[in-house]
C-alpha cells in the first residue's frame, strides 16, 4: 500500500476543482468539517490520490451533505456523519486493507438508496456509478463517473430523479436525521403496497441495519442476481 505522503498531491490538488463546483452549485451543499488524523487514515485506507475528486473529498472533508442530508457523500467522517468511505466499505467490498474492491459505496440517501462506484463487480463499465434503488432492490447503472456524480449531486434535478420518493414533509424530516441513519418504510418501498410513499409509515434506523436488510431481501426476492 502507498503511504499517505505518496497519496497527497500538493501540485494539482483535486479539492480546488471540487470547491469551485460547490461554489457554483444550484442544490444545497454542506461540507462537513474534517479531522486531519481521521483524514490521513481514511486516505491511506482508500488508496486514492488527492489529485482525484474522490481522494480530495476523503482527505479534505468529513463528508458532504446535499439537500440537508438527503444525499450523504462519504468522506473521512464528522460528527454529523461518522462513517468514513473506507470503513463503510470494510466487510462489504473490502475484506482487508489493500484489497482492490469490486465496488465502492460512495454515498447514500435518506430513503436507503446507495450509490456505488463500479470496480468491475457490477458490470463491464468499471469506473461508472450505480444506484441501488430501494424501490426495486436493483443496481441501476447511471452511466456517470465519480466526478459526474458529484456534479449531479451539486446541480442535478433531484426532484425529477427521486420523483415519487419524496414525501410531503421530507424537508422538515430529513435535517433531523443523522448521517448514519436512514428512514425505514412500511409497507416496504419495493412492495406493491409501498408505491405511494405518503401512505407509508417511516422511522429512523441505523444505516447498517437497513443495508443488511436490503441485501437480505434482494437475495430472497432476486435470487442469482
Amino acid at each position: 500500500m502507498r503511504s499517505v505522503e505518496e497519496l497527497i498531491n500538493n501540485t494539482d490538488p483535486g479539492w480546488i476543482y471540487v470547491q469551485e463546483w460547490i461554489r457554483e452549485a444550484t442544490n444545497k451543499v454542506a461540507v462537513l468539517p474534517v479531522d486531519s488524523m481521521r483524514a490521513r487514515d481514511a486516505l491511506y485506507k482508500t488508496q486514492v490520490t488527492t489529485r482525484s475528486p474522490m481522494g480530495a473529498v476523503v482527505y479534505m472533508s468529513g463528508g458532504i451533505l446535499i439537500d440537508d442530508g438527503w444525499i450523504r457523500i462519504l468522506g473521512s467522517g464528522s460528527n454529523r456523519l461518522l462513517r468514513t468511505l473506507p470503513d463503510w466499505n470494510y466487510g462489504k467490498s473490502i475484506q482487508k486493507w489493500g484489497d482492490v474492491p469490486s465496488f465502492l459505496l460512495i454515498a447514500d440517501d435518506a430513503i436507503g438508496g446507495y450509490y456505488l462506484l463500479n470496480g468491475g463487480g457490477l458490470g463491464a463499465d468499471a469506473g461508472k456509478v450505480y444506484y441501488f434503488a430501494p424501490g426495486n432492490l436493483e443496481y441501476e447503472p447511471l452511466g456517470i463517473t465519480y466526478t459526474e456524480f458529484l456534479l449531479f449531486c451539486f446541480n442535478g434535478d433531484l426532484e425529477e430523479f427521486y420523483q415519487e420518493e419524496r414525501w410531503m414533509h421530507w424537508r422538515e424530516d430529513v435535517p433531523a436525521l443523522s448521517g448514519d441513519e436512514v428512514f425505514s418504510f412500511y409497507p416496504f418501498l419495493w412492495s406493491r403496497e409501498g408505491k405511494d410513499i405518503n401512505n407509508c409509515s417511516r422511522k429512523a434506523v441505523p444505516v447498517q441495519e437497513q443495508y443488511d436488510m436490503h441485501m437480505s431481501m434482494r437475495r430472497t426476492i432476486l435470487p442469482g442476481k
